[in-house]
């Protein structure tokens, strides 16, 4: 029986949290109560991986009422995560991947740098056995069309952004090869929307802010568009633009880092199941005890009954395959990760590159001054914000991180 939800004190809407609030930031909790505290908000669900984030909490799901709060959302748009199982097993791995890991870093641009020229969807070869194209990359030419719809001043940054789908990004960004307890093989990565997300996100923050309605906030970092009025409108479409982007980014990265282990793995002949691709900083419009209302979830994956999710640790930690079970409570909702419980400037403070490479053991990855902040002591413990969900999803493979890319 789990011991969670439990109910965060001093909030004027009803927020229920899987998580205690002694082991919480006070920045954190303080944050939640301004949301719960906003006259458009319904209820608010607080996930095991909670921390402070851009005016909303990271780990939060927000349910209002004719509104949004840009900053509920983030800005990595439709930052998320996708995986595919693989054929082959511990047993066909080299001792020593680097190589592996050299390949995947050619062949997927990481930071920021970009691809010379956009990816030729057409070329790109499907990840399952049998499917014809990623229903994800289908429809190409729509989603590109819609570009010249995008509010603010983006119409010169078009080609930029063709050029950046498919690439991974930096911070807490990866790509990983990994195990399960089988000792199968699994491809993960975890991507957003790159800078086209962040600069829609601002854009449509800086215009919230502005708004009469938005003056009185304790927060104006949670500024809202309501329902009904030309600027909710114009965010809407941009943001759902941006998840697309978002979505169609991953399933290219996937496919190019598939095609990477095809050819690497040649003799073994490799196949590949479907992929899993699921958003962590996301809108939808869902129902809740009966009224319609705009969730939010920021840092948190959807967990309705059957949805499969990934939720990774941090570099060398593993990940969990989840499975979920429905739990209205949460408002269908999981947590998207291990969460940080220290900032990237306190871990650059705390840890040095010998506690890298110790935390790091047996992880083909980057080891150097660029990544000390991703260590990860940085980060909550994984299984533990695992077993503070228990009624919110099941385990369906744990996974062992053998090779991480980093940007």
């Amino acid at each position: 029986m789990s011991a969670f939800p439990v109910a965060l004190t001093g909030a004027k809407a009803p927020t229920l949290m899987w998580a205690h609030e002694h082991d919480v930031e006070q920045a954190a909790l303080q944050q939640l109560r301004n949301i719960a505290a906003l006259p458009w908000v319904e209820g608010v669900r607080v996930m095991p991986d909670v921390h402070l984030g851009k005016g909303a909490t990271v780990g939060s799901v927000i349910a209002m009422r004719d509104a949004v709060s840009p900053n509920a959302v983030g800005v990595d748009i439709g930052c998320g995560m996708i995986g595919v199982r693989t054929s082959l097993t511990a047993a066909d791995l080299p001792d020593d991947l680097r190589g592996l890991r050299t390949a995947i870093e050619r062949a997927v641009p990481v930071g920021f740098n970009a691809h010379a020229e956009p990816v030729n969807l057409t070329r790109l070869r499907p990840v399952a056995a049998g499917a014809k194209t990623s229903e994800t990359l289908r429809g190409s030419d729509d989603f590109w069309a819609r570009f010249g719809g995008l509010h603010g001043r983006v119409a010169d940054l078009e080609r930029k952004v063709r050029r950046q789908l498919g690439t991974l990004g930096g911070g807490n960004h990866f790509i990983e090869l990994c195990t399960d307890d089988a000792g199968r093989v699994w491809l993960q990565l975890h991507s957003g929307s790159r800078n086209i997300g962040k600069t829609l996100a601002e854009q449509h923050v800086a215009v919230a802010k502005r708004l009469d309605h938005n003056q009185g906030l304790v927060d104006r970092d949670l500024a809202v568009f309501l329902a009904g009025t030309p600027e909710m409108d114009a965010y809407l479409n941009d943001l759902h633009w941006a998840q697309e982007y978002a979505a169609r980014s991953r399933a290219v990265m996937m496919s190019l880092v598939v095609d990477v282990v095809r050819t690497f793995f040649a003799a073994a002949g490799p196949v590949f199941d479907e992929a899993v691709n699921v958003h962590h900083n996301h809108v939808a419009h869902e129902t809740v005890d009966g009224t319609d209302l705009v969730v939010t979830r920021k840092g948190a994956i959807r967990a309705g009954s059957g949805d499969l999710g990934l939720i990774p640790g941090s570099m060398g930690t593993g990940s969990y395959v989840v499975r979920g079970l429905g739990n209205p409570a949460s408002y269908w909702s999981a947590s998207h990760g291990a969460g940080r419980r220290m900032s990237r400037n306190a871990a650059k403070r705390t840890f040095t590159l010998d506690d890298l490479a110790a935390q790091t053991a047996g992880v083909e990855c980057r080891k150097d001054g660029g990544v000390l902040d991703e260590i990860p002591g940085a980060y909550k413990d994984l299984d533990a914000v695992i077993a503070a969900q228990s009624d919110l999803v099941e385990v369906v493979a744990r996974l062992t991180t053998l090779l991480c890319v980093k940007g």
